[in-house]
């Protein structure tokens, strides 16, 4: 699908393409239907390089779940759709500017980070590691490097440098050069309480009809 045409940069399709790339030339991600994934930006909150650069936001429970109970009580988190009616089962969110004034090969491996997040049976869970620590594995340091690895193995399959040219600018740079960056921008969606008949129901129940829940954002 092409971008719409107007002025600026059109930050979350050009983001969207880099990860359609991966998961196509990458067998750890074969896995990931990028279909429904919804790919988002958000504004950090603060200046300066400290902080998130990207995230991961699972849409359903531990091993795909649509309901989850706490303390008691049930609940089951909103669903998001796409312009087609699709389901999405996860949202990668990216913070700007603060993403876009990494390195280079950080930015690929931040990307890969959020992507190596997506559990191996994609049903809306994260991949689990074993573990109390089971995001990111016993050592964030090792799970970093790993990405790292693996982004030099992915450009090393030789992808399309247009692809990725973006991604050797700072965010100033994108400003300067279009004037603006704009994209889509997901709602991420709350935790609502059932009742346990709800619950019942939602666990048996085939994904219904399209609701607006994501909109398209400038900045």
């Amino acid at each position: 699908m092409l971008p719409v045409q107007r002025p600026g940069f059109d930050f979350t399709f050009h983001a969207r393409r880099v990860c359609q790339d991966m998961v196509a030339r990458l067998p750890e991600l074969a896995h990931v239907d990028l279909t429904r994934v919804a790919v988002s930006f958000t504004q950090a909150r603060k200046p300066g390089p400290y902080g998130l650069y990207a995230s991961l936001t699972p849409l359903r429970f531990a091993h795909g779940a649509r309901v989850e109970r706490r303390r008691g009580r049930y609940y089951r988190s909103q669903v998001l759709y796409d312009a087609q009616g699709r389901e999405m089962l996860y949202i990668l969110t990216f913070c700007l500017p603060r993403f876009m004034d990494l390195e280079f090969r950080e930015k690929l491996a931040t990307i890969l980070h959020e992507l190596w997040h997506i559990g191996p049976r994609f049903d809306g869970d994260i991949r689990r590691h074993s573990g109390r620590c089971y995001v990111h594995s016993s050592s964030r340091q090792h799970y970093d490097a790993a990405m790292l690895r693996l982004a030099e193995r992915w450009l090393a399959l030789g992808p399309d440098p247009a692809l990725t040219a973006f991604l050797h600018d700072r965010f100033e740079d994108l400003i300067r050069q279009h004037g603006r960056v704009y994209g889509l921008k997901v709602t991420r969606p709350k935790l609502l309480p059932i009742t346990a008949e709800e619950a019942h129901e939602l666990e048996h129940q085939t994904p219904g009809g399209p609701c607006d829940t994501a909109t398209e954002q400038t900045r």
